[in-house]
């Protein structure tokens, strides 16, 4: 009788470096452990997409094309080659139109690309058809992830609500505001399924990003999955909240086709479970991994080099104990556990399966479950991104608040599954939120331009409707509008004078990159272009505009309003000038915060005397920006 296969996506030069070393492995890292991965066998690596194009440019300075091609000149073709993106939004906040998309996968798939994992982050399917189109246009295979997430629980500030109705306190909509419930249910996310498949999806996967998904509910779902779609299915998911290898284990057992893996060193904590455990699992049930472990075991031993290297940005900072599989025995009480956590996997004891992983995972001190994302049901690096938000406000006192508004946030805008950058705006409007409330100030003052875009309809469908008053009080219109994409306009390539006139974006790929990450990307592009001038001409220095420092006013200045940073931010872009004539709601300037755009208004009347920040400046919250006089 053939064994069963199952096949094994590794996720450790992308996934995993992205959730425990902050995506800091370099091109000369990577290519230390190429050599083995052409040997591993592994059905596909995921290497690129998610945080890797980005990073790779901001902090490394390198071409994230070249990380790509890199990778495939060097396995060969040994295994697939996979990458993440947001379907519409690629990597950014925005939609873009075909025509880029159309570019982006042309060059993915000429770079090495084989596999393209497209995932939207409010599961609209309509925002992952283009890019199902273009990646089997050229060739490539469309992953379609649908993204897991929970219902809520909601906030004291909606039970209070709730309770209010019973003294006719409340409207009839604001009542059924409140009951909503069990939107994410199996049926949900198999239908969301089935319409990717209609699209013509060549694989689909459970992405559950938070990790939030328990055992029980995984063995359901592969089940149903398995049942009614006739491709294969992937299960991802992490190990930050304790579920992870209990849950990959429900899925083995419960007929998945893919699992996603990370090695040893890489394992554990924010990241996904170990393949080496995945391994003994497969091993004991009699199932055919048809990885190379010997070559696995390789990489980790350059791994285990390489995270020390990465230590400064380490999230974890817990080495797992040295094993392998192959050479080392299994002390009699652990193996046991082994056998315990495949019955309960089986008999769906979802108690007895956790204790047995648990137990597994401290013997070889993986990092414990963190009870704190695990209670407030949310993304680790959601969270993560929260405390760092309330620590440059010097609040961290209202952690437990901003956290409490969460669910209400999140129902006030549609109910968007918690994943990026749905998660990152929900979390920065709820801190922000938290702020206000905290200031005496309405509850959604300054919301960002990503809430307020993702409230209008601009990123697509919610999964429930939003209120149309609430709408009109958020975005000024109570019917949703989605982003027009014919309105898109290309990121400006300017010539540089100051390095031979030569353009910003020599290539299609290099304006991909303008294109993906205006900011990032210019940056890098214009050291690339001065490097490049400096060799064409040694002799000659680069020519800098010199700019006069300007010399502060001896006079004393009028009295008047002082408009002060509400957060620690950049400035992104000041929409006024001095001398102009300021009125109440006048848009000031931009502000770039955690990652979301938020535009300044003014809340007095007057003349624009004095602006005392440009473009690029770094605030601190309470930081003088701005000064109106009447």
């Amino acid at each position: 009788m053939t064994k069963r296969k199952l096949l094994i996506r590794d996720l450790s030069l992308r996934d995993g470096q992205q959730s425990a070393f902050a995506t800091r492995m370099n091109q000369s890292q990577v290519d230390r452990v190429l050599p083995y991965y052409k040997n591993a066998n592994f059905y596909a690596m995921e290497v690129w997409g998610g945080a890797v194009p980005d990073s790779v440019m901001r902090y490394l300075n390198e071409n994230p094309w070249d990380r790509l091609r890199k990778i495939s000149d060097a396995v060969q073709g040994a295994s697939k080659l996979t990458a993440l993106s947001r379907g519409r939004n690629l990597y950014g906040y925005a939609p873009y139109p075909d025509e880029i998309i159309d570019g982006f996968f042309k060059n993915a798939v000429a770079n090495g690309l084989n596999i393209m994992r497209i995932f939207d982050a409010l599961n609209d399917v309509d925002n992952i058809k283009s890019s199902v189109k273009y990646i089997k246009k050229y060739g490539g295979m469309a992953d379609c992830a649908v993204c897991y997430t929970i219902d809520p629980k909601y906030d004291d500030e909606v039970k209070t609500v709730e309770k209010k109705k019973f003294f006719g306190l409340i409207t009839k909509k604001e009542e059924v505001r409140v009951k909503k419930e069990n939107v994410f249910t199996d049926e949900y996310f198999l239908n969301k399924a089935k319409e990717m498949l209609a699209l013509g999806a060549d694989m689909i996967t459970i992405k559950d990003m938070s990790g939030l998904i328990p055992p029980v509910r995984t063995a359901n779902l592969i089940s149903l999955f398995k049942k009614e779609l006739n491709v294969p299915i992937d299960f991802h998911t992490h190990c930050t909240p304790g579920y992870g290898l209990a849950s990959v284990l429900a899925a083995i057992v419960n007929g998945v086709d893919i699992v996603d893996t990370n090695i040893w060193n890489f394992a554990g904590g924010p990241a996904a479970p170990a393949i080496e455990l995945i391994y003994i699992f497969s091993q004991k049930l009699g199932i055919e991994l048809d990885v190379n472990m010997e070559a696995v075991a390789a990489i980790n031993a350059e791994l285990l080099e390489i995270r020390k290297e990465l230590d400064a940005f380490d999230a974890v900072k817990q080495f797992p104990n040295p094993f392998n599989p192959l050479t080392d025995e299994l002390p009699a009480h652990i193996d046991k556990l082994f056998d315990e956590a495949i019955v309960a996997a089986n008999n769906n004891n979802e108690n007895a399966l956790l204790l047995a992983c648990h137990a597994i995972e401290a013997y070889f001190n993986f990092p414990k479950p963190d009870e704190m994302v695990k209670n407030a049901e949310i993304p680790g690096g959601m969270y993560t991104n929260m405390v760092a938000q309330l620590k440059q406000f010097n609040s961290l006192d209202i952690l437990e608040d901003a956290m409490k508004l969460i669910p209400s946030v999140r129902l006030d805008a549609g109910l968007p599954p918690l994943v990026t950058p749905t998660s990152q705006i929900v979390g920065v409007q709820a801190v922000s939120s938290a702020l206000n409330l905290k200031n005496g100030r309405d509850k959604y003052a300054n919301a960002s331009n990503q809430f307020v875009a993702l409230v209008k309809g601009e990123y697509g469908k919610t999964p429930v409707a939003v209120d149309p008053e609430f709408r009109m009080k958020i975005a000024g219109t109570r019917e949703e509008i989605p982003y027009d994409t014919s309105t898109y306009k290309c990121q400006e390539n300017p010539t540089l004078p100051e390095f031979g006139n030569v353009r910003l974006a020599e290539n299609e790929q290099e304006q991909l990159l303008l294109e993906l990450f205006p900011a990032v990307a210019t940056n890098y592009l214009k050291k690339i272009r001065e490097t490049e001038f400096a060799l064409r001409r040694p002799q000659e220095k680069p020519v800098v505009e010199q700019k006069e420092t300007p010399i502060a006013p001896q006079e004393k200045e009028p009295h008047g309003f002082v408009v002060e940073s509400p957060m620690p931010g950049s400035i992104m872009k000041i929409e006024v000038h001095e001398g102009d004539n300021i009125y109440r709601g006048t848009h000031l300037l931009i502000l770039e915060a955690m990652k979301m755009e938020n535009d300044i208004v003014s809340e007095y009347a007057g003349k624009a005397y004095k602006i005392y920040v440009k473009p690029g400046d770094i605030v601190q919250a309470g930081q003088p920006i701005m000064k109106i006089v009447e």
